[in-house]
């Protein structure tokens, strides 16, 4: 099908390290409620990219994420990553009884034994890339293994199954069309172990969380046998690769910006407000993820969007709104202000957040705590950065000490 007239046609394949995609920039300064068309799916879409206009679209009632259910609606993968099923999908108040039944798993009691079992970990793994020695890749001893054990942990995945998982969860979020195949067959497979792995533990429940929601109750209602079984999926999903992204992302933007490495070594007690202001500023994903559909006539900045129409929105622009924001282009880690949406907004907001930010900042505070000379074993500009995936960030990154 052909573009309808007006819609730019919309990769989001940009990948220059971690700078701002120009073809958003353009979109939030120039048409910040625009018609886009993306790879995948069929037809155009709204992209809604101010701050205050994706607040909305993410709260309010009259945009629905249930109704792109059965749609082949625009999309940046050849295969949707998302379930049916799933809570990304639902909208209140079937999401609010999932979340609150789910919220329990990250209450703040549990984060507190996670803190200290995240830190025995990133102890563990940073002992191993001293042994390893100068020049070690940063990726693969920390970024990599340290938020998939932290959820095979919290899930209680045996350790045997976790390398096949983790690259189920990759090859479902490779955008390039020659991978379909295979994510069809990647989801399919992960549905099938998650399956069998969620009867177990409703048979026989111990303390983790696919346990704690396999016996969660809501009055007298459980998750039914597809809720848990993609819940966990979903869990397993978000819960390793993007905190994977971001700890490697967030190392290689203080390790090229002397001024702001410095500055959180002279003061480690701002760290989790500096991990914030990081996750404003870096655009650690490509374009947009799962859309909804107006449910009537909605005005947003002026422009009309009609009853069935499919829109999308860019937390990446909203975090560079600069009515929002002031120099929203600039990394202030000192900053005060308006939440960024990097975890999503509303009833979509991120439920392991809590257990994002722990890991970062475990992770972060004990690498500058233990390497004080730490920097870069190559220039900035030879880093590789992945160029395939709905995420951006660096294939390795060689540090020395």
């Amino acid at each position: 099908m052909e573009p309808s007239t007006g819609a730019r046609h919309c990769p989001f394949d940009y990948a220059e390290a971690l700078e701002f995609d120009p073809v958003l920039r353009h979109l939030m300064t120039e048409e910040p409620v625009s018609r886009i068309r993306l790879p995948h799916g069929d037809g155009d879409a709204w992209l809604v990219t101010g701050y205050d206009d994706v607040r909305t679209v993410t709260t309010d009632r009259r945009f629905s994420r249930t109704a792109i259910i059965g749609r082949n609606f625009p999309r940046m993968t050849p295969e949707p990553i998302v379930q049916d099923e799933a809570i990304n999908v639902m909208d209140p108040p079937g999401s609010s009884r999932l979340r609150s039944l789910i919220s329990k798993g990250f209450a703040p009691r549990h984060m507190e034994r996670m803190k200290v079992r995240t830190q025995h970990v990133v102890n563990d793994l940073l002992d191993r890339m001293e042994e390893h020695g100068a020049p070690a890749d940063l990726f693969e001893h920390l970024a990599a293994p340290l938020p998939l054990i932290t959820i095979c942990e919290v899930l209680d995945i045996p350790g045997a199954d976790q390398a096949q998982l983790r690259v189920h969860a990759r090859t479902m979020m490779d955008t390039t069309v020659e991978n379909r195949d295979n994510a069809v067959r990647a989801k399919a497979d992960l549905r099938a172990y998650f399956q069998t792995l969620t009867a177990e533990r409703r048979a026989n429940p111990g303390d983790d969380l696919i346990s704690a929601l396999a016996t969660a109750r809501d009055g007298d209602e459980i998750l039914d046998d597809q809720e848990l079984t993609v819940m966990a999926m979903v869990l397993l999903i978000t819960g390793q690769d993007t905190t994977t992204y971001e700890i490697g992302n967030i190392c290689y933007t203080l390790l090229t910006r002397p001024d702001e490495l410095a500055l959180i070594r002279e003061r480690p007690d701002m760290l989790p407000q500096a991990i914030e202001e990081l996750l404003r500023f870096i655009p650690f994903r490509k374009g947009v993820g799962i859309p909804r559909v107006a449910t009537e006539d909605v005005e947003l900045s002026g422009v009309m969007i009609r009853a069935g129409d499919i829109v999308h929105v860019s937390y990446l622009t909203a975090n560079r709104d600069g009515r929002k924001f002031d120099r929203p282009d600039e990394l202030d880690l000192e900053r005060e202000g308006p939440s960024h949406m990097t975890f999503g907004w509303g009833g979509h907001h991120c439920l392991g957040a809590p257990l994002a930010a722990t890991e970062l900042q475990v992770a972060i505070g004990t690498l500058l705590e233990r390497f004080p000379a730490l920097k870069l074993a190559t220039p900035a500009e030879n880093v590789r950065w992945n160029k395939t995936s709905i995420w951006r960030y660096p294939l390795e990154l060689p540090v020395t000490w």
